[in-house]
């Protein structure tokens, strides 16, 4: 099955952006780029910019200051995009109605034959016909990664989509993003388990007050922190 769309959003680049709400900074002069490659993970306490960056690449927030762009380009239409946010809505409609809702507002063809392979994809094989609302919280977060999985997009931002869950159902999305990634589509993704960020991370980025503290692979990240408020966070401690 491709997933991926004919043009790319990547790589997306942030030149010392900022966003400013009135008096208070959520994000602050982060420099970075994403590329195609492995999960990139953003932790980081609450209130670190975790989210906000996450709109900022979606699009759905401008810089106050700095420059974003998309694959070069600083006005790209979101459809090679797609975005879950931590507490998903579902439409009033059963499962699979959910995910052809979402190819059709993405126009891509044949509906009922892609709903049932990215429903396939998510685990969800059997319950095209349940009602949304009536799916388990991990259900309704498989359902919400395959209806975004319909823009067949480019770039996948998750936001702390297993904040909720339990193990098990923390293990289905973690196995979801992996094999979203192995189809080359580029996942960006927030959470607050470090565990979780050593499983599935390729890179990591440690936020604190907006700002970046650390950006690195996975594996240095974690074995060779650089900055000491990221020997703190993976230590246990508290940032303040």
């Amino acid at each position: 099955m491709n997933m991926r769309a004919p043009a790319s959003d990547l790589p997306v680049a942030l030149a010392d952006v900022s966003v400013n709400v009135g008096q208070v900074t959520l994000i602050d002069h982060i420099s970075m780029q994403i590329a195609h490659g492995a999960p990139t993970v953003l932790i980081g306490p609450n209130g670190a910019g975790k989210t906000t960056l996450l709109r900022v690449v979606m699009g759905l927030i401008a810089p106050s200051q700095g420059r974003i762009t998309w694959a070069g380009r600083e006005e790209a239409p979101s459809d090679r995009r797609a975005i879950v946010f931590q507490r998903p809505v579902m439409l009033r409609r059963s499962a699979a109605a959910n995910v052809r809702y979402g190819l059709s507002a993405a126009s891509r063809p044949k509906a009922g034959e892609r709903a049932a392979e990215l429903l396939a994809l998510v685990g969800l094989s059997g319950l095209e016909r349940r009602p949304a609302r009536r799916l388990s919280g991990g259900e309704q977060q498989r359902l919400a990664l395959a209806r975004a999985l319909a823009r067949d997009p480019d770039l996948l931002l998750l936001d702390e989509p297993t904040a909720s869950l339990d193990p098990a159902a923390t293990k289905a999305i973690e196995d979801i993003v992996r094999s979203v990634a192995a189809r080359d589509v580029k996942v960006m993704m927030s959470t607050h388990d470090l565990g979780q960020a050593r499983r599935i991370g390729g890179e990591v980025v440690l936020l604190h007050r907006g700002r970046l503290i650390e950006h690195g692979a996975a594996a240095t990240f974690f074995a060779n922190p650089e900055a000491e408020e990221t020997r703190r966070f993976i230590a246990g401690e508290l940032l303040v």
